[in-house]
């Protein structure tokens, strides 16, 4: 299922890291390609069910030490709660009929700067990335799923097909480090996709061990050209929205409210039958613990509700507007679908921070730049019939 852009620009950076970017590779790469260990699900939570899964949920959100979990993310949004954990967290949720899991268990890939990034390069988010990962693996027919979070970004890459997927992590330092999802087995058409551009590694034990493609070389099948994408739809929402953070520490005093927020919120009515809502404001909420770093987006309207003093954003505060793909539900077997937002923006220099949910994919880009943003991807829609 799809794919997209990353960070926010000018987040203050609440996490040591050691930088990361995009860029070609001119003799060098510019960035570094780590596989991790972690493993994660993706699933979807029905919302008239919700009641089963609050004791697990509220256990991951503020015990995670009790359940060893290091990767969370709990999103709300109309139709239901996605959820990304790992198999740890993932034992703490009990199987019924209001769940729906993906068929695929994630690794996480982690890429980061070298330090031979070119200088000037000031893109960020969808444009770092649009043209070095984006754009080749929809090439070569690999769906992308995004998570986006204040310290970090997630892609979730597969080839269209079930099976035991790859996560790609990235953070913000002083460049961009973006993150993504393949399919285990599927490693090699990745590999092979991106070598040019990255130096891949995987961590073994503590250890990097350098990858080449002719370690895969057994593996790799010159993929079939993947037929024509469909063009989705895109909606967007007259709601503002926050990119914050809290630290750790302070979490408990802000627990009662976020309670609150995702238990006992109303959504506005969705009518499903249509798959359709009145998209002058929308339900999202999305909330990450990540190993031991959290990531918040609320609606303006919803910040209110939190002590100012307990919220951290960037310097400057801004405000994001939503941009919502899909009319009707996405397919995780669909390639392409984030390099069609991906490319537009990337064209125009323009940044994203996108989270994937187990239905929709959501790009929330900075509000004043919100009506160059639909101009933009109406024109692709028109251009594309």
């Amino acid at each position: 299922m799809r794919g997209g852009p990353g960070p926010v620009p000018g987040r203050s950076r609440v996490r040591p890291y050691s930088g990361g970017g995009g860029g070609s590779r001119g003799g060098a790469a510019a960035m570094d390609l780590h596989i991790l260990e972690h493993r994660v699900r993706v699933l979807s939570l029905a919302r008239r069910g919700l009641w089963l899964y609050t004791h697990s949920l509220l256990k991951l959100l503020f015990l995670p030490q009790r359940c060893r979990c290091k990767f969370f993310s709990l999103t709300e949004t109309p139709e239901d709660y996605t959820v990304m954990l790992d198999e740890e967290g993932f034992k703490e949720l009990p199987p019924s009929e209001f769940m729906q899991v993906a068929d695929s268990t994630w690794l996480v890939l982690s890429v980061v700067s070298n330090g031979r990034e070119p200088p000037g390069c000031q893109a960020t988010g969808v444009t770092k990335i649009a043209r070095s990962v984006i754009a080749p693996l929809a090439e070569h027919h690999v769906s992308v799923l995004m998570l986006s979070t204040y310290q970090t970004d997630f892609i979730l890459v597969s080839d269209g097909h079930r099976g035991a997927w790859l996560a790609v992590q990235g953070s913000l330092c002083a460049l961009i480090l973006l993150p993504g999802q393949v399919r285990e087995r599927d490693l090699p058409v990745v590999i092979h996709t991106l070598a040019g551009e990255f130096d891949i590694y995987r961590e073994e034990s503590g250890e990097c061990v350098p990858i080449t493609c002719d370690d895969v070389s057994n593996g790799f099948l010159k993929p079939k050209p993947p037929a024509s994408p469909t063009l989705h739809p895109v909606q967007s929402p007259q709601t503002r929205f926050c990119v914050l953070t809290v630290a750790p520490d302070t979490l408990p005093a802000i627990a009662t409210m976020l309670i609150d927020v995702l238990f006992y919120s109303h959504s506005p009515p969705w009518d499903a039958a249509t798959g359709s809502q009145d998209l002058d404001s929308i339900t999202f909420f999305s909330f990450s613990l990540i190993e031991g770093y959290i990531s918040i987006v609320m609606d303006a309207e919803t910040q209110k509700r939190f002590p100012s003093d307990l919220l951290l954003t960037s310097s400057t505060g801004e405000l994001w507007r939503m941009v919502r793909i899909g009319g009707q539900p996405l397919g995780f077997d669909e390639c392409g679908i984030v390099a069609q937002i991906a490319e537009p923006l990337a064209a125009a220099d323009i940044s994203a921070y996108y989270i994937s949910t187990f239905n929709f994919d959501h790009a929330l880009v900075p509000e004043e730049g919100i009506a160059e943003v639909i101009q933009l991807l109406q024109q692709r829609q028109e251009g594309g019939r």
